[in-house]
């Protein structure tokens, strides 16, 4: 199509040209109308536009479950955590208040359940205790803000407002031939797919880079299914939600009860404006590296203290890293202090212990460095994808590599020795039922046992998740090794006969 008056008709010709595409796009149960007009059609379908627009607060009595697929020992198939939920949501105000129980399966015995208040608003979050208010994480602030726009009361009328609405190809979904809309929201492409029979929005799709621990697949796909229609007021409303992600089904959330038009209680939205300020600039999970306490765990084997610990290893011929854990900036800041220690000594290995998301978050800058890394054979398919997830929308030092950098992986699927002099290492896998993709990190000489993501203490002292510690305690006893500290991810040095007292202690707790 051509347009001959093209100063005078710039306008006319652009409208006129998207028009001439969409018509070239099939559009099941459309027919020849438009994007607006199809989205017109499902908004009737809802109930209409008049009455979805009246809906001015929300509240939802809610129950699902959460597969873990970054927690899961073993991956798939996932464990899952169990989630009770009661949420009321201020559309009109953009305020939303959320009371969880959380059933958490890996937790100890009698500390399984949690009770979790989120609120957020369109300035920042927090979450509420009996001690007081504290930043909400970046993830769940964001989660708030998208649910106002692109849940089920709002996703056909943000729709309907874009600017560039405009159909896509066709979708295959429940072996019926949907309707695509698309359009952008704050930068993140949005496709709805409509069902040609109904014209109800079956699913809301999105690309989009994530902060919680999808954080480290870049972009991420997302699909949220809805079913289980119900009229509610007039309004006919999905009362299930089905949330899938990069393809792998992840949570589901199934609506007991809906309210909409609710009298607000003022006071429950009362947040310290000093804690929505610090939610408001959070960096999530591209968090820097900070010295906060070094422990020289031997003369060349110092541990730097943190969520996170990561340790620096001086051999002969260079230096080790232990962990490149959590982000490819907090990775960066492990290896500048690494070479502030031991100045001109290259970086020969880098150990990732673990397919856990605090271990393997700053693969990615390894790789972009061409460091040599060390894994566990078990853990390369997973950590084969990650390497490969595409990092557009945020990207790191891997997608901005000029050149397609492919992983130096060591793979580690038995006993493996690295270094020499008085800081060599050996490398065991762990091989339990719990640490079957963990390996712990060995230095002979010292006795000194890094055992990966395996102890960590509560804050009466007992030992967390016995059955990990005990799993190490069988491979140190299974490789014939002498231990006399031990430290892991989440917890410094400790003697390893102390750590076996309370592992005794756990097992027995009577005596």
């Amino acid at each position: 199509m051509k347009c001959k008056v093209l100063v005078v008709a710039t306008g006319i010709c652009i409208a006129a040209v998207v028009h001439a595409k969409e018509k070239q796009i099939a559009a099941p149960g459309c027919g020849h109308q438009s994007a607006q007009q199809c989205v017109t059609a499902a908004l009737e379908a809802m109930g209409g536009r008049e009455r979805l627009q009246q809906v001015a607060s929300i509240r939802l009595q809610t129950v699902g479950n959460t597969l873990l697929t970054e927690q899961s020992y073993r991956q798939a198939p996932f464990i899952a955590s169990y989630e009770r939920t009661r949420i009321t949501m201020d559309l009109a105000g953009q305020r939303l208040l959320s009371e969880t129980q959380l059933t958490w399966p890996e937790a100890d015995p009698n500390q399984t359940d949690s009770n979790t208040t989120l609120l957020a608003g369109a300035s920042g979050g927090v979450y509420r205790t009996k001690f007081g208010d504290s930043p909400c994480s970046l993830a769940d602030l964001e989660a708030s803000r998208q649910a106002f726009a692109l849940g089920p009361a709002r996703i056909l009328l943000t729709a309907a407002g874009a600017a560039d609405l405009h159909f896509e190809a066709p979708q295959m979904l429940r072996s019926t031939l949907h309707t695509v809309v698309a359009f952008s929201w704050r930068d993140t492409p949005v496709r709805v797919l409509l069902n040609p029979f109904n014209h109800l929005p079956d699913a809301v799709e999105t690309t989009q880079s994530f902060h919680d621990f999808w954080y480290f697949w870049g972009d991420v796909r997302q699909r949220i299914n809805f079913d289980n229609w119900r009229l509610v007021e007039g309004i006919t409303f999905p009362t299930t939600w089905i949330e899938e992600r990069n393809g792998a089904p992840w949570r589901s959330t199934q609506a007991l009860s809906v309210e909409f038009n609710i009298e607000m209680d003022e006071k429950k939205f009362e947040m310290n404006s000093g804690a929505v300020k610090q939610s408001a600039v959070s960096p999530g999970w591209n968090r820097p590296f900070s010295v906060v306490q070094v422990t020289a765990l031997a003369s060349g084997i110092d541990l730097f203290a943190g969520s996170w610990n990561a340790t620096v290893v001086r051999e002969p011929d260079g230096t080790v890293i232990l962990e490149a854990p959590i982000s490819g900036t907090y990775t960066r800041g492990v290896i500048r202090e690494a070479k502030k220690l031991h100045p001109g000594k290259p970086i020969i290995a880098v150990l990732s212990t673990s397919d856990s998301w605090p271990h393997t978050g700053g693969l990615r800058q390894a790789v972009a460095l061409d460091l040599p890394i060390y894994i566990l054979d078990l853990n390369q398919p997973l950590l084969d994808r990650m390497m490969r997830a595409p990092h557009t929308i945020e990207p790191d030092a891997l997608q901005k590599s000029k050149t397609p950098m492919a992983p130096h992986w060591k793979i580690v699927a038995q006993k493996q020795e690295l270094g020499s002099g008085a800081n060599r290492i050996e490398l065991y896998p762990l091989r339990g039922g719990s640490t079957e993709r963990q390996y712990m990190v060995y230095f002979p000489e010292h006795h000194l046992l890094y055992a990966s993501d395996t102890l960590a203490l509560n804050d009466d002292g007992s030992l967390y998740d016995p059955q990990l510690i005990n799993e190490v305690a069988q491979a140190v006893k299974r490789e014939n090794l002498i231990v006399d500290t031990v430290f892991a991810m989440h917890q410094g040095p400790m003697p390893w006969d102390k750590v076996m007292s309370l592992l005794e202690k756990s097992l027995h707790p009577q005596n």
